[in-house]
């Protein structure tokens, strides 16, 4: 009896670690979804594990922005985009900027997400009722219907916490899946340690996939949402040490999440000279090597990742919106159900023009680059005003790591236009 005892107090343990997760669970949805789990598996699959700096740069400036940003909510009691407008000179137009621009990535990835999780769900249908195969186009439109009608009803419970443990269920999931996968096939390690030095692929499309990845890693929606998922947390001046591990827990698990499906990739697709074009590529990636049985689990692991960046793609823009407004959000509001409505309405263009859902997810990745060093210039100029941070002062640290991160930002942002010039 007391081993029971015993037992069930140490899954409560772990289970009460898991939903103490703070606001950095929103990062990691915002930031591991199927855009994500697509960039890593065309990236593993065609480079191997080449671009692992690239995806080490980008973690390590996440988490120094994720701090950045949460601090300044912390501090100063406001959210980003409300403090854009009342503290710069430009900012009212640099937030509306940032708005457009992140909306129109968030969107557009929306659309590749659903038509992602959507075809997951029609082939694991398939493979059990094989007659549904001649009518793909219209399964999978009622699926991503299904979908996000269900997501919408959730999205109208509108309680930060709701959400919270929603993404936290899928995250979980979504890490295990893939941890598993990795049990099954493995990259060379010299080829690891080869990818943490800078290269890019001197091939077709090896810029456009440096550009999503950091469209996808550094993500300007998950900073600029940060203060408002602080303040949805009830975190006050007294969490700042809390934030900071959260900033850092959740930078560390982006990054293992994500190598870890590129290392799924290289070794069971790279080797044998395979590539993603489909979505069912995505679930050949295992099969030769583990069999059915792991094709189900990765299969259960990219679903997560797609159902756990519906939420924060459908939040994203009555967030930013309520943010300029006021620094607050009301999800019970009439702008609220009527923004979430639109996202709805465009996520299903994707699935109902039968396009390829890998294509425009890789796309959308791209987009997102380009609204990146506004975002990260707006929170420079924040914590250097004297005027906005009073007695409070960054450290040196934190500078150095936000200049490079903007260094960065240009740089990528520029390769994405190459990228984009090249592609149309």
């Amino acid at each position: 009896m007391a081993t029971t005892k015993s037992e069930n107090s140490f899954i409560k343990k772990i289970i009460a670690i898991i939903l103490g997760f703070g606001p950095g669970i929103f990062a990691i949805g915002y930031t591991i979804g199927t855009g994500s789990v697509t960039s890593m598996i065309v990236a593993g699959s065609k480079f191997n594990m080449q671009l692992l700096w690239v995806l080490l740069l980008s973690c390590v400036f996440s988490g120094v922005l994720m701090f950045a940003y949460g601090n300044y909510a912390l501090l100063t009691g406001e959210t980003a985009l409300f403090g854009f407008k009342k503290h710069l000179k430009f900012g009212k137009a640099l937030a509306i900027l940032v708005i457009v621009g992140i909306t129109f990535g968030q969107w557009n990835s929306l659309m590749g997400i659903l038509g992602i999780s959507s075809n997951i769900i029609f082939e694991i249908l398939a493979v059990n009722f094989e007659e549904i195969s001649s009518y793909k186009y219209e399964t999978v439109l009622i699926i991503a219907i299904i979908i996000i009608v269900i997501f919408y009803l959730l999205m109208l419970v509108g309680k930060y916490t709701f959400f919270e443990k929603i993404l936290v269920i899928f995250v979980t999931l979504m890490g295990l899946s893939f941890v598993l996968s990795l049990c099954f096939v493995q990259p060379l390690t010299v080829d690891v340690v080869k990818g943490l030095l800078p290269t890019i692929p001197d091939i077709p499309g090896g810029k456009m996939l440096v550009a999503a990845f950091v469209g996808t890693t550094m993500a300007s929606a998950t900073f600029l949402s940060r203060p408002l998922f602080v303040k949805g947390k009830g975190w006050t001046i007294k969490n700042l040490n809390q934030q900071k591990k959260d900033s850092i827990t959740a930078a560390i698990l982006i990054f293992v999440i994500s190598a870890t499906i590129m290392a799924v990739a290289a070794g069971a697709l790279f080797y044998e000279g395979k590539e993603v074009t489909h979505v069912l590529d995505m679930a050949n990636t295992l099969e030769p090597v583990a069999g059915k049985w792991a094709v189900t689990i990765f299969f259960f692991g990219a679903l997560s990742a797609g159902l756990s960046s519906i939420f924060p793609c459908l939040l994203i823009a009555p967030l930013l919106i309520a943010d300029y407004q006021s620094g607050t959000l009301d999800t019970k509001s009439r702008q609220f159900r009527i923004i979430t409505a639109i996202a709805c309405l465009v996520a299903l263009i994707g699935p109902a023009f039968g396009a390829n859902p890998i294509e425009i997810q890789i796309l959308s990745q791209v987009f997102n680059v380009f609204v990146l060093p506004v975002v990260i210039l707006g929170i420079i100029l924040m914590l250097s005003s004297k005027k906005v941070m009073k007695d409070y002062k960054t450290s040196m640290g934190v500078y150095i790591g936000m200049y490079a991160a903007l260094f960065f930002s240009l740089v990528i942002s520029y390769n994405g236009i190459l990228a984009l010039l090249d592609y149309f």
